[in-house]
C-alpha cells in the first residue's frame, strides 16, 4: 500500500515576485491551491494541510508572505500594502506555470486571500477564509475606528502602528512572546471570561502583560514552538508588523472596490471562541450579500484562533469537501 504524503515530502522553492522573491513550499499534483498564512506565522502553519491536500489530489502551495520567513523583506513600510501582496500572489501562480488557483487564507492571510479574489477574479477562481470573515472595503478610516476601541486601553492594532514599538516588546524574547500569544488565543489556554482581554494594552503596558504563562496549547509542541521562534529570531518582527502599518493605505487603495462582493465560490471557517470571528458576527450574517458564491460556512465549537492547527482534521475535511465540490 502506498504511503500517504507526509510533511517531509515537501519541495522548497524561491520564485520571482514584485517583493523580490517569494519562498514557497509545495506538495502534491493537481489543481493549484495557494495557502496564505497570518500573523505571527509563516508557511509552517499549513504543515497539516499540505499533505492532506496532496493526498486529495491537489497541488498545495504554502507561501511565506513578504516580510516573513525566507521571502524578501522590503525596507519601506508602504511596500507591505495590500495590493502589493495581491500582486505577489498573482506572480506565484504565474511562476508555477498556472493560470488560475484556489486561494485559502488564515488571519491576515484571509484578508489577503479575500483581496486577491476581489481584485483579481481572473486568477483566483475560489476563496476560503479562515478565522477572519470577509468585510467589503469601505467604511470609516481604520485608524479612526481602532483609536476609539478599548476605552482606557489601547487596541493591539493601534499599538502596532509605531515603527519599533512592538518590536521592542517582542524581540528580546521572541520565543516567550510567541508562546504567550499562541496560548492567549487558543481555546484550551486563553484567559478565562472576564479576565483582561489580550487584544488590548493597558496605557504604558505591553501586550505580553495579559498573556497566559507557563502552558502551551495542546496543538503546539515545544519543538513546533522552537520552529516558529527560530524563524522570527532570524528575521525580526518588522516585516510582519508592517502589514498592520498599511491599513489606512489599503483603505485608500481599495476605495474603488467599496462595498463590492466576492462572487467566486467561497468557504468560511471560524472558531466559536475566536474574537476574530465573534467580533464580526454581522459580517458573517451579511454573507448572502457579500459572498453570494458561498458554498459553506462553519463556526467550530470550542475552537480558538489558530484553527487549522487547533482543529486540523476538521479543517482538512471541510477544505477537501469544499474543493471537491468546486467546478473544474
Amino acid at each position: 500500500m502506498a504511503r500517504p504524503p507526509q510533511i517531509m515530502d515537501v519541495t522548497h522553492r524561491l520564485v520571482s515576485t514584485p517583493a523580490g522573491r517569494t519562498h514557497l513550499v509545495e506538495q502534491g499534483a493537481g489543481p493549484l491551491v495557494l495557502l496564505v498564512h497570518g500573523f505571527p506565522e509563516f508557511w509552517y502553519s499549513w504543515r497539516h494541510q499540505l499533505p492532506a491536500l496532496a493526498a486529495a489530489g491537489y497541488r498545495a502551495v504554502a507561501i511565506d508572505v513578504r516580510g516573513y520567513g525566507r521571502s524578501s523583506k522590503p525596507s519601506e513600510v508602504p511596500a507591505y500594502r495590500m495590493l502589493e501582496l495581491v500582486e505577489d500572489n498573482v506572480a506565484v501562480v504565474e511562476a508555477l506555470g498556472e493560470k488560475t488557483a484556489v486561494i485559502v487564507g488564515h488571519d491576515w492571510g484571509a484578508t489577503i486571500a479575500a483581496s486577491s479574489a476581489l481584485t483579481r477574479p481572473d486568477v483566483f477562481r475560489a476563496v476560503a477564509l479562515l478565522s477572519v470573515p470577509y468585510t467589503p472595503p469601505g467604511g470609516p478610516r481604520p485608524s479612526e475606528v481602532f483609536a476609539r476601541m478599548g476605552g482606557d486601553d489601547e487596541f493591539y492594532v493601534s499599538y502596532f502602528q509605531d515603527l519599533g514599538r512592538a518590536e521592542a516588546e517582542i524581540e528580546p524574547d521572541v520565543r516567550g512572546w510567541l508562546a504567550g500569544l499562541y496560548a492567549a488565543l487558543s481555546a484550551d489556554t486563553m484567559p478565562a471570561p472576564g479576565a483582561p482581554d489580550p487584544h488590548f494594552v493597558s496605557r504604558g503596558g505591553t501586550l505580553r502583560d495579559r498573556f497566559p504563562a507557563g502552558r502551551l496549547p495542546a496543538w503546539l509542541s515545544e519543538n513546533e514552538l522552537d520552529r516558529y521562534a527560530a524563524e522570527f529570531e532570524r528575521t525580526g518582527m518588522t516585516g510582519a508588523l508592517n502589514r498592520y502599518r498599511n491599513m489606512d493605505r489599503d483603505w485608500a487603495d481599495l476605495a474603488g472596490f467599496s462595498g463590492k462582493p466576492i462572487t467566486q465560490p467561497s468557504l468560511f471557517l471560524g472558531g466559536a471562541l475566536d474574537a476574530s470571528t465573534t467580533w464580526l458576527t454581522e459580517a458573517i450574517q451579511a454573507y448572502p450579500t457579500t459572498l453570494p458564491g458561498l458554498v459553506a460556512s462553519h463556526v467550530l465549537d470550542g475552537c480558538g484562533h489558530w484553527i487549522q492547527q487547533e482543529r486540523r482534521d476538521e479543517v482538512n475535511r471541510h477544505l477537501t469537501d469544499w474543493l471537491a465540490a468546486l467546478p473544474t
